[in-house]
Order: C-alpha cells, then sequence, then structure tokens
C-alpha cells in the first residue's frame, strides 16, 4: 500500500509489510535511528537487540520504503495490556519528512482494525525528546517499571474511529 500523509510524505515512499529480504535494512535504519541513545542510557536501546528475522513471523511488522532503501520501521503486537506500539524507527537520512508521523497513524489504523480503543507503547525515561513527541501527539503517561534494568515509561494513546 502507498500510504501518503497529507502531502508531508514523499510520494515514492511505499508502507507495506516487512519480508525477510528486508532485515538487513531494518536493522541498519534501526541501528542508526537508536545510535544516539547508547550513551546516554548506558547500553543500546531494546530495539537495536530485537531480532528482526524472527520479528516479522511473530508481529505486524511493517517498513516504509525509499526507492530500495529501508527509511523506516514499524512494529506492532498485540498483548494482554492492549495494542502495543513495539518499536518505531526512522532512518536519520529520512528523518522531518513525514515518514515517522505516517508510521505512527499507521499503528493507530492497525489498532482500530484490530478492535482496540487506544494504543500504548513505552520509552526509557532518558529518551525525553521521544516522550515529549508522544505527548504532544495524544499519548499519556500511565505507569514507570523498571524492566530488564531499564527505566521506563508507558504511554497510552486513546483512538477515535473516523
Amino acid at each position: 500500500m502507498n500510504v501518503r500523509n497529507n502531502g508531508f510524505v514523499p510520494a515514492a515512499v511505499l508502507l507495506r509489510p516487512a519480508e525477510v529480504v528486508d532485515v538487513d535494512g531494518m536493522v541498519q535504519c534501526v541501528q542508526m535511528a537508536y545510535q544516539h541513545f547508547v550513551a546516554r542510557i548506558g547500553q543500546p536501546p531494546a530495539p537495536m537487540l530485537d531480532d528482526y528475522a524472527r520479528l516479522i513471523h511473530e508481529r505486524m511488522v511493517f517498513v516504509a520504503m525509499a526507492a530500495s532503501t529501508v527509511a523506516g520501521v514499524l512494529v506492532l503486537r498485540e498483548t494482554d495490556e492492549g495494542f502495543l506500539l513495539d518499536n518505531v524507527a526512522v532512518h536519520p537520512t529520512y528523518q522531518r519528512q513525514g515518514i515517522g508521523k505516517m508510521l505512527l497513524d499507521h499503528a493507530e489504523q492497525c489498532a482500530l482494525a484490530a478492535g482496540h480503543d487506544s494504543i500504548f507503547l513505552y520509552t526509557n525515561e532518558l529518551m525525553v525528546e521521544n516522550r515529549y513527541l508522544y505527548a504532544r501527539i495524544g499519548y499519556r503517561e500511565y505507569d514507570r517499571r523498571t524492566e530488564q534494568g531499564l527505566s521506563r515509561i508507558y504511554m497510552r494513546k486513546h483512538l477515535v474511529a473516523v
């Protein structure tokens, strides 16, 4: 599916389900997107450690393709707690072009299509710019947890079907 987001995303960006052939590009995209957080939190963020070949088979995984390059990655899944936005990453080369918003909008559409009235995510408490972005687009903090030695902030956004 070629998803455009109010004209902000270049027409050449294609959003589609991830395939095994995308794994190397996905890993590179995620590594580049999260690299600047490593020094701040003292270890690689969890998405940098994920096995994307496995995730493609176990979760809802999408890629935003710019020509033959993985420009963005989206990982979603249903949990006992609700519909989880597990990971959203945009390669730095493609940031500030609307791809992140396209991926976040798609995540919300997937949550609604799966029958959920909200979507949730978690982010490291030291990733303050992520927390600010998510708050700005309607996510509200509802919990703080320490998991795998990481201090995480859980945020939820209530969705309205249009």
